[in-house]
């Protein structure tokens, strides 16, 4: 049976204010209710392993959900940071903050990593998806034309891959596309599908 079947019989709760990742969800027909917004204070201890900041956050997430689950309901929660250089780049902090660390990644690899958890009353499951992105360098009006016609704040690396700057800015990606958009589709399907088999107690 297909996963969009197999979630009928659950509630999947998408505890994320990103758009993309609503999407994303919606476009792999993974029929979820959007969770309320909840205060969380989206802070890693100092001296963590940069590779590790993601799913620790998806973690915290999780456990801020202010909700005792149901049974039959599963809650996914996200995190997406970019590394460079072995230092976490989160979102910007407005026009120069994102301007900044468009020239940082200008003509450089990064990585973008995504940590999810999918949590249920009997069983948590977590998991990271990595990708390289290789950036042509870009001149200082292209940083400032897509900055300020997309004003990218709420991204981390102050970028879209969806959005002009990855049309014309990036050279080639290693690994999943929508890892870098925010959410690995595939490596989420392959999950819950996993996950549903536990609470079931299939083989």
């Amino acid at each position: 049976m297909l996963l969009p079947e197999r979630l009928k019989n659950y509630r999947l709760i998408l505890a994320s204010q990103s758009p993309r990742r609503r999407r994303l969800m919606a476009d792999a027909e993974m029929n979820y209710t959007l969770a309320e917004n909840y205060d969380l204070e989206e802070i890693f201890p100092k001296g963590m392993v940069p590779k590790d900041v993601p799913v620790y956050l998806a973690e915290l997430k999780s456990a801020a959900y202010p909700k005792a689950l149901a049974a039959d309901e599963i809650l996914v929660t996200a995190d997406t940071i970019v590394i460079v250089d072995g230092e976490v780049i989160g979102k910007p902090d407005g026009r120069e903050g994102a301007i900044r660390m468009l020239g940082k990644l200008s003509g450089r690899r990064h990585e973008v990593i995504t940590g999810v958890t999918l949590r249920n009353p009997a069983l948590t499951k977590n998991f990271a998806a990595h990708s390289a992105v290789f950036f042509r360098t870009l001149n200082a009006e292209e940083i400032a034309y897509y900055v300020d016609r997309y004003r990218p704040f709420d991204k981390a690396g102050a970028y879209g891959i969806q959005e002009w700057i990855g049309y014309v800015g990036i050279e080639r990606i290693e690994g999943s596309f929508y890892n870098v958009m925010g959410l690995p589709v595939q490596m989420l399907y392959v999950e819950l599908s996993k996950m549903i088999d536990q609470l079931e107690n299939k083989p």
